[in-house]
């Protein structure tokens, strides 16, 4: 643009402050109508987040990375399952490690798939306690079936305790397999 339209066109000089500007008085608007008067808010209470955060599995105890996956479904034992297929290898780490699929095969909707590995993490979370009756730690990798979206948690934790004793089984009897060798 040209400087001299500037010039001609646009004011330096301030406007004058209006007499009738408005300023809200200390009771505020007396004009507006009242109605139904709502209670001041109070502020909710903090929500101390560090007990949250137990619930969730520490990195050390997730499979992560797909050749993890693949070692566990290439050298592990399965365990079939009404609502879950379970693939365990002994882990390499000194703890019970964990990861969940739920493919397209099993529903072709996201939150369905979400909704079941919500409801196998969970299982394997309050199923802890039962890890500590084996003496080997393993990995495991959990897929789901299709029937799990008709159920609740409370099925679900039963089969996963139902597999956990068969682990145990399996894990006893190659217990003895290799003592045997030993001896003869």
């Amino acid at each position: 643009m040209n400087s001299n339209y500037a010039k001609k066109n646009l004011s330096t000089k301030q406007s004058s402050p209006c007499q009738e500007t408005r300023l809200s008085g200390a009771h505020g608007d007396q004009e507006r109508t009242r109605g139904i008067e709502t209670p001041p808010r109070q502020r909710t209470q903090e929500i101390n987040g560090s007990p949250l955060l137990n619930f969730r599995l520490p990195k050390s105890e997730r499979l992560r990375k797909p050749a993890e996956f693949k070692r566990v479904y290439n050298a592990g034992r399965r365990f079939e399952g009404r609502l879950m297929t379970v693939f365990i290898a002994p882990s390499q780490t000194s703890a019970h490690r964990f990861g969940v699929t739920a493919s397209k095969k099993m529903s072709n909707k996201a939150h369905d798939r979400n909704r079941a590995k919500r409801l196998l993490r969970e299982s394997f979370r309050l199923n802890k306690a039962e890890f500590s009756a084996l003496t080997t730690k393993f990995d495991w990798v959990v897929n789901a079936r299709r029937s799990l979206l008709r159920v609740k948690l409370a099925e679900s934790l039963a089969e996963f305790r139902e597999i956990i004793k068969k682990v145990k089984i399996f894990e006893s009897q190659k217990g003895e397999n290799t003592s045997n060798s030993k001896v003869q």
